[in-house]
């Protein structure tokens, strides 16, 4: 087995107590969000570095080298975890790690859906339905 397989990331999914925001609301989040979401983003490239780093050292340089890299990916998924976990409480949702987007729910005419935010966009400028993603975004 892979030293890498052992390891999951958290899969991007609904929060469990759900809050829903109002477009003011979650651009006020995003204060925080953007930061959040810049360094899931930068730990989730190295983290995927040190992955394909760990597979060329294992094959040819010692185990000691390979294990400073499996060390090292370990940190990164914790911190990647805390910082889902802070997403979480904020009320948000992550939805992929490379390109480091956002949903946060709100309601729009009656029904649910996400406004959908991600990282290098100014503000919340798009929403799409709860069943549908970011290729069927619509602007506000």
């Amino acid at each position: 087995m892979d030293a890498f397989e052992a390891i999951s990331l958290p899969e991007p999914s609904a929060s469990s107590g759900k809050r829903h925001f109002t477009v003011a609301e979650a651009n006020r989040a995003l204060v925080l969000v953007r930061r959040v979401v810049a360094d899931i983003v930068n730990n989730y490239r190295e983290l995927c570095q040190l992955r394909d780093s760990y597979q060329l050292k294992s094959q040819v340089a010692g185990t000691d080298a390979a294990e400073q890299t499996r060390r090292r990916y370990i940190d990164l998924a914790d911190r990647l975890s805390e910082l889902r976990i802070e997403l979480d409480a904020i009320g948000c949702e992550l939805k992929d790690f490379d390109m480091g987007l956002v949903d946060f729910p709100s309601r729009r005419h009656g029904r649910e859906v996400y406004l959908c935010w991600k990282l290098g966009e100014q503000a919340i400028a798009y929403w799409h339905d709860t069943k549908s993603g970011y290729d069927s975004r619509k602007p506000l």
